[in-house]
C-alpha cells in the first residue's frame, strides 16, 4: 500500500481545486472541471499502469497543444516521466530523441506522428489517445502488464527535457516531482493567483514556458486554463473574447504579434478582462512593454526563467509593487545572485553571471558529469546570462554570455542594440546578432522587420542607432527581412543568424 502523499508531487497539486469549478477549457471541444480533471488523469493513470507503465519509465508524448495534451502530460507526471516532444520534428530527429530518452511509450493521436512511429521501431510500446464524446484516455490493444500503484515520491523524475543544442549536442534536464511542484508554488504566490483565475495558454506544452506557468501553476492554484491549439495572433482577441482570461503568459514575439492586432482594434483590446499580461523566456523590449500596458490597460509583468530551473526564477511584482521596465524582478522563491569566472559573488552594480539555487534547480544533467562539473558552483547552478542586481535586488539581464558580439574586444549587449532600433517608430522587430568579420573577429549586424506600411532605409535606421549608441555598438549591417527566424517555443534565433540569413564576412 502507498504510504502518505507528499505534498511536493504534481499529484499533489492538482488535488486543491474546487470540485464544481472549471480546470481546463478548449477553445472549441472538451472542457473539464476539477473534479472532472482528476477523474480524466485517474483514469488515463490507470490505463498507462494496465499497459505495464512504471515508476521511472520514459514516456514520449507527440500531441499537438490542446486538453488532450494537457491531460497526458498531468497523467504521465503522476506515476512515470514525462517526456514531451516537438510534434513537428522530422523523423530523424525523433529517432535521437527517443534513443537519447530511452522511452519506454509513445503517445500520439490516432493515426498522427507517422514520422514519430517510424523513428520509434519495433521496441516502443504505443498508445493512442481515446476520445468518445466529452471523455479522453489511451488505448492500446497490447496491454497486458500491470505498473506500479504507487504514486512516484518527490526525488522521482516527473519531466525530462533536452536544452535546444543551439551550439552544441542537447543536454537531457530531468525535472524532479519536487522541483516541479516548487517552480509552480513560486508562480501562483508571485502572480497571486486565485481560483478565480483563467489563464489563456498559448504556448506549447513541449516546452518549460507554458508546462509550468500556463498548466500547472494556474490549476495548483485551483484556477483553469483555456488549451489554445497553439499561438495565432488572428485568432487571439477572439478567444480573449469567448473565454475571457484574466491572464495570459507568451514570449516577446508572441506579444508583439498581439500587440499589433491590439492596436488595430483597440475597442477589443480593451473589452479583454486581462488582471495582468506576462512574458518571459527572452527579454522584453521596454517600449513594446509599454505600447501593451496602454493597449489592454493592465500590467504586463516580466519574468525570468530556465528549463533547467524548471522556468521561473525571478519575476517582476504585481502592482502595487515596484515593475522595472528592462529588469526581470527580483528572485521569487530562488536565491539569485552575481558571479565572476572564479567563483566569487559580486556585489551592487557589478556585471557577472547570474547564478541560482533553489527546489526548484534540476539536480544535474543527466549522464553528464562534465556539464554537471561546469555548470554547477558551490551548489549554484550557472545559468549563462550576464547581468547585475540594483540596489533593490532586481535584476537586470544583458544578454548571453555566448550571445555577446565581440567587436576587436569591444563588447556589445545585443540586447541594448535590439531596444534601440525599436525605438524607430518604422521597426516592429529586431535583432542584433554577431556578423564574422576578418580583422576584427565579429561585427555588429541586425536584422529588422518593419512595421505595417512602414517605409525605411538602412542608412536611417544606422543614423538612428548611432544617436543612441557609442559608435562602436553601431550595427555596421542592418537587413530588412519579412520575418526573422524563430525557434519551435517563438524566440527568436540570435545565435547563428548570420549563416541562417546568407551573411558572410564584410571583410576588413
Amino acid at each position: 500500500m502507498a504510504g502518505p502523499v507528499s505534498s511536493e508531487t504534481v499529484a499533489a497539486l492538482l488535488r486543491g481545486g474546487e470540485a464544481s469549478q472549471p480546470a481546463l477549457i478548449s477553445t472549441g471541444r472538451l472542457s473539464l472541471s476539477h473534479a472532472g480533471l482528476r477523474a480524466a488523469v485517474e483514469r488515463m493513470r490507470s490505463q498507462l499502469r494496465a499497459a505495464g507503465v512504471r515508476r521511472g519509465d520514459r514516456v514520449a508524448i507527440v500531441l499537438p497543444n490542446g486538453p488532450e495534451m494537457a491531460l497526458a502530460f498531468l497523467a504521465v507526471a503522476t506515476c512515470a516521466t514525462a517526456a514531451p516532444l516537438n510534434p513537428s520534428y522530422r523523423e530523424e530527429e525523433f529517432r535521437f530523441y527517443l534513443h537519447d530518452l530511452g522511452a519506454k511509450a509513445l503517445i500520439t493521436l490516432p493515426g498522427d506522428a507517422r514520422e514519430a512511429h517510424a523513428a520509434a521501431g519495433e521496441g516502443i510500446l504505443r498508445i493512442a489517445i481515446d476520445r468518445e464524446g466529452d471523455s479522453i484516455g489511451l488505448s492500446n490493444s497490447s496491454a497486458t502488464a500491470f505498473g506500479d500503484p504507487e504514486e512516484p515520491a518527490p526525488d522521482d523524475v516527473a519531466l525530462v527535457l533536452h536544452t535546444s543544442g543551439t551550439t552544441s549536442r542537447p543536454k537531457l534536464v530531468p525535472l524532479t516531482q519536487r522541483n516541479l511542484a516548487a517552480s509552480a508554488a513560486n508562480i501562483l504566490r508571485s502572480l497571486e493567483l486565485t481560483p478565480e483565475d483563467r489563464c489563456l495558454n498559448v504556448m506549447p506544452l513541449f516546452h518549460i514556458h507554458g508546462l509550468m506557468a500556463g498548466l500547472l501553476a494556474p490549476l495548483a492554484a485551483g484556477g483553469s486554463v483555456v488549451c489554445s491549439p497553439g499561438f495565432d495572433a488572428f485568432r487571439f482577441l477572439g478567444w480573449l473574447e469567448a473565454h475571457q482570461p484574466t491572464w495570459y503568459t507568451a514570449v516577446p514575439t508572441m506579444h508583439q504579434l498581439v500587440l499589433a492586432r491590439a492596436e488595430r482594434d483597440p475597442r477589443a483590446a480593451r473589452k479583454a478582462r486581462l488582471r495582468f499580461l506576462r512574458s518571459s523566456s527572452a527579454p522584453m523590449p521596454p517600449v513594446v512593454m509599454q505600447r501593451l500596458e496602454v493597449a489592454f490597460d493592465a500590467p504586463l509583468i516580466e519574468a525570468y526563467g530556465m528549463t533547467e530551473a524548471a522556468h521561473q526564477m525571478a519575476t517582476n511584482p504585481l502592482p502595487p509593487g515596484v515593475r522595472k521596465p528592462g529588469s526581470v524582478g527580483r528572485g521569487a522563491g530562488v536565491e539569485v545572485a552575481i558571479m565572476d569566472d572564479a567563483g566569487s559573488t559580486l556585489g551592487e552594480g557589478q556585471r557577472g553571471e547570474v547564478v541560482v539555487r533553489g527546489a526548484n534547480v534540476m539536480p544535474g544533467y543527466e549522464g553528464d558529469p562534465q556539464a554537471n562539473a561546469a555548470a554547477f558552483v558551490d551548489g549554484w547552478l550557472r545559468t549563462g546570462d550576464e547581468g547585475f542586481l540594483d540596489g533593490d535586488g532586481y535584476l537586470h539581464l544583458t544578454g548571453r554570455l555566448k550571445e555577446l558580439i565581440n567587436r576587436g574586444g569591444e563588447k556589445v549587449s545585443p540586447r541594448e542594440v535590439d531596444e534601440v532600433l525599436l525605438l524607430h517608430p518604422a521597426v516592429a522587430q529586431a535583432v542584433a546578432f554577431a556578423l564574422p568579420h576578418e580583422r576584427l573577429g565579429e561585427e555588429v549586424a541586425a536584422a529588422v522587420v518593419l512595421a505595417d506600411g512602414a517605409s525605411v532605409g538602412e542608412r536611417e535606421l544606422r543614423e538612428h542607432a548611432a544617436s543612441h549608441l557609442a559608435d562602436f555598438k553601431v550595427p555596421r549591417k542592418i537587413v530588412i527581412v519579412p520575418e526573422i527566424p524563430k525557434g519551435p517555443t517563438g524566440k527568436l534565433q540570435r545565435i547563428g543568424l548570420a549563416e541562417k540569413l546568407g551573411l558572410g564576412p564584410p571583410g576588413v
